[in-house]
Order: C-alpha cells, then sequence, then structure tokens
C-alpha cells in the first residue's frame, strides 16, 4: 500500500477523473434513461400483473360464488323434483288402494247379493219341498183314516164342529 502512496501522480490521477466523469456523463445520457425507462416499464408491468391477477383473483371468487349459487339453487330443484316424485308416488299408491277398496267392496256387494238371491232361492226351494212333503204326508194320513167309513164320518162331524156358521 506504500508504494500505491508513493507512486502516486497528480497527472495520472487528473486524467483517471476525467475519463471518469465523462463515462458517467456519457452513461447518464445514453444509458441512463434507457436503464431507467426498462426499470419503470417493468415495475409498471408488475404492477399491471399484480392487478390482473387481483382482479382475475376476485373474478375467481365472483366465479365461486356463482358456481355456489348455481349449486344451491340445482340441490333446491333436485330437493324439488324429489319431493314431486315423492308426492306422485304417493298419491299413485292412495289412489290404487283407493280403487283397490272400492274394487273390493264392489266384490263384496255384489257377492252379498248372489248369496242373497241364492239363499231366497233356496229358501224358496225348501218352502216348495216342505210344502210337497206336507201334502204328500196329509194325503197319506188322510187315506190311512179315511180307509173306514166311522173314521171319516168322525172327521167330518169334527170340521162341521169346527167350521163357524156365521
Amino acid at each position: 500500500m506504500e508504494k500505491l502512496i508513493n507512486d502516486f501522480s497528480f497527472g495520472l490521477f487528473f486524467w483517471q477523473l476525467t475519463i471518469l466523469v465523462v463515462l458517467i456523463g456519457l452513461m447518464v445520457k445514453f444509458a441512463w434513461k434507457p436503464i431507467m425507462e426498462a426499470i419503470t416499464a417493468r415495475e409498471e408491468g408488475i404492477s399491471n400483473a399484480l392487478l390482473a391477477a387481483e382482479n382475475a383473483k376476485k373474478d375467481m371468487q365472483n366465479l365461486k360464488a356463482d358456481n355456489e349459487k348455481l349449486l344451491a339453487e340445482a340441490r333446491a330443484e333436485r330437493d324439488t323434483m324429489i319431493k314431486e316424485a315423492r308426492e306422485i308416488k304417493d298419491k299413485m299408491i292412495a289412489d290404487a288402494k283407493e280403487e283397490a277398496q272400492v274394487q273390493g267392496e264392489k266384490m263384496i256387494s255384489q257377492a252379498k247379493a248372489s248369496i242373497e238371491s241364492e239363499k231366497n232361492a233356496a229358501m224358496a226351494e225348501i218352502k216348495n219341498q216342505v210344502s210337497s212333503l206336507s201334502i204328500e204326508i196329509a194325503e197319506k194320513i188322510l187315506k190311512e183314516e179315511l180307509t173306514s167309513t166311522e173314521a171319516q164320518s168322525k172327521l167330518v162331524e169334527k170340521m162341521l164342529g169346527e167350521a163357524k156358521l156365521n
């Protein structure tokens, strides 16, 4: 270091300082402005990119909110459709049960009517058979009792006694 201080020359220092000032001047005139413009443009580009990213983030949030809203609407619509389908199913089942009930009651009433008519027919048949049997029994009894003249005269007297004369 001492050698540098001992070998110091003012002329060389002056020319080096002059060259340095000229170089700084040339740099300021020709290079400083383009460098600063490039830095400023880069800063603006970065800030624009940040703004665009922020806007994109807001748009994404809006889209997400819209998607959630659409999903909620779709879920509500799905729930409404399921509810309507259940109501239709329940109504169809109730209608089918009611129709079956009506058909069952109709069949029961037809069966009751059929049974009643068959019962009446059977009762009429029984009455006919009973009356026929009664007549046959009475005929056989009368034939047996009226075979003798004495029995015939007793019957006539009895009937005349029972008959009321006005």
